[in-house]
């Protein structure tokens, strides 16, 4: 395979792609993204009101901003983000999952730009944005240092590159696997694989190696008795890190 699409993971791209209509069902199989969309959105909101100077209060903090969502699937994060002002473009390299998103998109008057492209793809052209974002990625990506890189080319001068994925821990395991894909069922069996998990300290290494250094983390945790999610300083489970090309 040729290292334009090196990162790509053709049996990771299948599974979502065959997923359709369900990414906007909030009690289907994509449930746990919508229980955890208001967290992740509420921290990119303030994470990213902080670094560009924006008013947190304002009704578009966002406006202004250039927004990359790598792996966007239907557009659960493209469209919120778009709705809080910025210039969202939403990249897939399932077909599927891109026809989805425009089609919600198109029913809800929200204006993203979607494309079926890979980061590499993208990469190649040239394009760069103010913020570079690809939650719940790394973990199903081939190659985790390619794709680093290759997120961290799109980052304009004075951007950031924002990531959440899961940490390498035992709790991960019981929580995010056992617990999520055979006792809750949330997710099919084999969505994750825990060797594919990555600790803060390799994905701190692997944004150095890039040229990036982490400027926040924060970490995601599940309530049982709200079903909500909230942050937390705990990463051992869902973590996200924010992080800006090094002087």
């Amino acid at each position: 395979m040729p290292e334009m699409n090196a990162t790509v993971d053709p049996a990771e791209v299948a599974r979502f792609d065959a997923l359709g209509a369900e990414w906007w069902n909030e009690k289907g199989k994509m449930a746990p993204l919508h229980a955890m969309n208001p967290a992740r959105l509420s921290f990119l909101r303030d994470a990213l009101v902080r670094h560009f100077g924006h008013d947190a209060r304002a009704l578009r903090p966002l406006k202004g901003l250039s927004i990359l969502d790598i792996g966007c699937g239907g557009g659960l994060l493209s469209e919120p983000l778009a709705r809080m002002g910025g210039e969202v473009t939403g990249i897939d390299p399932a077909p599927g999952n891109v026809e989805i998103a425009r089609a919600h998109a198109a029913s809800t008057g929200v204006s993203v730009a979607y494309e079926a492209i890979t980061a590499e793809e993208l990469a190649e052209r040239g394009t760069r944005f103010d913020v570079v974002v690809a939650l719940e990625v790394v973990e199903h990506v081939a190659d985790v240092a390619l794709f680093v890189r290759t997120a961290g080319r799109l980052v304009a001068e004075g951007g950031v590159l924002v990531l959440s994925t899961l940490n390498r821990t035992a709790k991960s395991f019981a929580l995010a696997i056992v617990g999520a894909e055979y006792v809750l069922r949330w997710l099919p069996p084999g969505t994750h694989h825990w060797d594919k998990f990555i600790t803060p300290e390799e994905l701190e290494a692997t944004l150095a190696a890039a040229g990036f250094s982490a400027r926040e983390k924060v970490g995601l945790a599940y309530e049982p008795f709200s079903g909500d999610f909230r942050l937390t300083e705990d990463l051992g489970v869902n973590y996200f890190m924010v992080a800006a090309r090094e002087a």
